[in-house]
């Protein structure tokens, strides 16, 4: 949308009397519908509709909550990906979409060991994807024994209510101490999955320049950004109605949706109104980013080993870790997506992290980390939109 435009469309008058009157579907007002699910259960739910509507607060890539999961097995919960919520253009490979299934397991298990089960995970029961594909197969069983002695409940339990992604400017007067770090690799490094971080200046200002530049190319890759712009609910009624994407309620984005100037079929070019608002706030993310943590895995063992999947697990915990000691961690997804304009940065983050290439270890998460006030959570679906029928 090019600002001449939107103004000669609209008059500065019918900006004023739009936006201050409040019109039907465009409400300045979050619908608290969209924001349900992060109340909890109630205490009479069932078991397993207990446990899932926990594990359907996960975090997924563009918030797409990819997730299905059949109940027609009595303690039982099977786990699907919903193939109608990929990422064709931004996540050609599948990893973000097979993280969010992890970071829903997680979640998962974490609800159901509160309830005082035992649960006992079997992942790709009918056998695992093959490389770069992915089709109707289940990505996981979840069974319990209810007879089975109550396992240690899990301490992180407790975030699940309270994690959320702040994707806004962090204070840059309130440094993250080296020791947060320390803390953080200690309650998640294991044989599987490497994590690591930094907080050193001459690490992170070339970490946070990679995050902008990246951040760059998808928004000037056409494709890539109209999977964005299609994925962005615009005003309280979308919001409501989708539940899902990423969520935009903004005074100017509310008037431009009202007289139709938030066009999705065309991409913003490079130079024009919308892309610069779009790289300034990627710019403001890397640039207030007081550090950064990853997560690797050895490119060769995964399919054998099990530590893709691991590493997905592993990013849900990172996350809750960091709630509890009041950390921000969001994930900047740019650099380590596999579309082919991406290359250059794909290969240069890999080079950064690990000093070696991503024929040998894969970064899997990648984040900035930082502080800030508390932000409102992200809109959740219904639970009963994630069963099978």
């Amino acid at each position: 949308m090019q600002r001449r435009r939107f103004i000669r469309r609209m008059g500065g008058g019918a900006v004023v009397a739009a936006t201050g009157a409040g019109l039907a579907g465009c409400s300045a007002d979050f619908p608290t519908a969209a924001l349900e699910a992060w109340h909890g259960p109630s205490a009479q739910e069932e078991l397993r509709r207990r446990t899932l509507s926990y594990a359907i607060l996960a975090p997924s890539s563009h918030n797409r909550q990819p997730w299905i999961v059949d109940l027609r097995e009595a303690d039982s919960i099977t786990l699907y990906v919903d193939r109608e919520r990929l990422l064709p253009m931004t996540d050609p490979w599948f990893r973000q979409i097979m993280v969010g299934q992890g970071t829903f397991i997680e979640s998962l298990l974490i609800a159901l060991r509160e309830r005082g089960m035992a649960p006992q995970l079997q992942l790709f029961p009918k056998g695992g994807f093959k490389r770069r594909e992915l089709d109707g197969r289940a990505v996981a069983r979840i069974r319990w024994l209810t007879a089975a002695a109550a396992p240690p409940r899990d301490v992180l339990f407790a975030q699940l209510l309270r994690r959320q992604t702040a994707k806004v400017e962090y204070d840059i007067t309130r440094p993250v101490a080296p020791a947060t770090l320390e803390t953080l690799r200690l309650a998640l490094e294991g044989p599987m999955v490497q994590f690591a971080g930094t907080v050193e200046a001459q690490r992170v200002g070339p970490l946070r320049t990679l995050g902008l530049d990246s951040a760059r190319v998808e928004i000037s890759t056409p494709r890539t950004m109209l999977e964005s712009m299609q994925l962005t609910r615009v005003c309280s009624a979308e919001i409501a109605r989708y539940r899902d994407g990423i969520s935009v309620n903004k005074p100017l984005a509310r008037v431009a949706a009202l007289v139709g100037a938030f066009d999705r079929t065309v991409a913003p070019p490079p130079g024009s109104v919308g892309f610069n608002q779009i790289l300034a706030s990627y710019e403001g993310s890397n640039r207030t980013a007081m550090g950064f943590v990853w997560l690797s895995t050895p490119t060769a063992k995964h399919a054998a080993a099990g530590t893709q999947r691991s590493a997905e697990r592993t990013c849900m915990r990172l996350q809750l870790k960091a709630t509890e000691l009041g950390l921000q961690v969001h994930p900047m997804s740019q650099a380590p997506r596999e579309f082919p304009e991406m290359r250059q940065y794909y290969e240069k983050l890999h080079k950064l992290l690990l000093g070696k290439p991503a024929t040998e270890e894969t970064v899997q998460m990648f984040c900035r980390i930082g502080y800030c006030p508390t932000r409102q959570h992200t809109p959740r679906r219904a639970l009963n939109g994630f069963l099978r029928a």
